[in-house]
């Protein structure tokens, strides 16, 4: 019975990055000094010019690509108080305008170290278990901020997170709702504050008890509101919904997950390349 609860822990730990930025494995492992660790590459791409939430013509090629690899690890202490922490390795890519000239640049940097402290209060019932979440962070300046193009502002930031999840053999959701506090960091570099919600809703098609093996599909909702701020790399002010399929495969204590998400809504406070296309992949493990 420990090791089907900790599948379904780990799989549905693996949800999105976007959780309160919590590291992926933020609900596994489920028992006293258990420990996990996961990496996972996150690609988005965008070459869309927006003002609101009008398309406008792009003569310049005005575009932004970033992939990030993060590492990431849970250690918990019991099965409901853990602590969770991730680093970015961030390379990016833009087109953007300077004095009227379509201008290439790059950056090759680690991002901001993310620290959370996930408390859980479980109910157990006959064939599923449920959880209500609060979840402080902390968001430290390791990323670079010089440069036209920098991974971080320099600002020591805190998130607060409430969630609920209620998973079955059968039927998986998940409900997350958080805000981060961005400060002024150096340079005078001011990312907006961010509120966010976001969803899971799954299910189990296919489990194999001898083996501990089987799959889920999920459909994921992300929705994102962030102040203006000041312009730094990617802070994409404005009102955005993104949705897309997941999957996820796991066998012992092995856990691998795959999404999508396109963006179906987004309203930007001012000019700029939209937020873009996001394409997940990671791969975890749990002991």
């Amino acid at each position: 019975m420990k090791k089907i609860l900790m599948t379904i822990a780990v799989c549905f730990g693996i949800t999105n990055w976007a959780f309160a930025h919590q590291p992926v494995m933020d609900m596994a492992p489920r028992w006293e000094k258990g420990y996990g660790f996961q990496v996972r590459h996150e690609y988005r791409f965008s070459d869309t010019l927006i003002d609101k939430d009008n398309e406008l013509s792009n003569p310049l090629g005005l575009s932004r690509k970033v992939n990030t690899t993060w590492v990431e690890g849970v250690y918990t202490w019991d099965r409901s108080k853990r602590v969770t922490i991730k680093i970015p390795w961030i390379q990016q890519e833009r087109v953007t305008s300077v004095s009227g000239v379509a201008t290439k640049q790059k950056t090759n940097a680690l991002g901001d170290l993310i620290i959370g402290l996930p408390l859980k209060k479980y109910t157990n019932f006959k064939n599923a278990t449920s959880n209500f979440g609060f979840t402080p962070s902390l968001r430290l300046p390791s990323g670079k901020t010089s440069g036209d193009y920098p991974t971080g502002d320099g600002s020591v930031d805190v998130g607060l997170s409430a969630s609920y999840s209620y998973e079955s053999f059968g039927l998986y959701q998940f409900y997350d709702l958080f805000y981060w506090i961005n400060n002024e960091g150096t340079r005078g570099q001011h990312e907006g504050n961010e509120l966010g919600f976001d969803t899971n809703i799954g299910i189990h098609p296919y489990h194999n008890n001898n083996t501990n093996t089987g799959v889920f599909l999920m459909m994921d909702l992300s929705a994102r509101y962030k102040d203006e701020g000041t312009k730094i790399s990617g802070n994409n002010p404005g009102t955005r919904v993104s949705i897309g399929p997941v999957f996820v495969f796991y066998h012992d204590n092995m856990m691998f997950r795959a999404e999508y998400k396109m963006p179906v809504y987004e309203n930007a406070l001012d000019t700029q390349v939209a937020y873009g296309h996001e394409v997940n992949v990671g791969v975890g493990f749990t002991f």
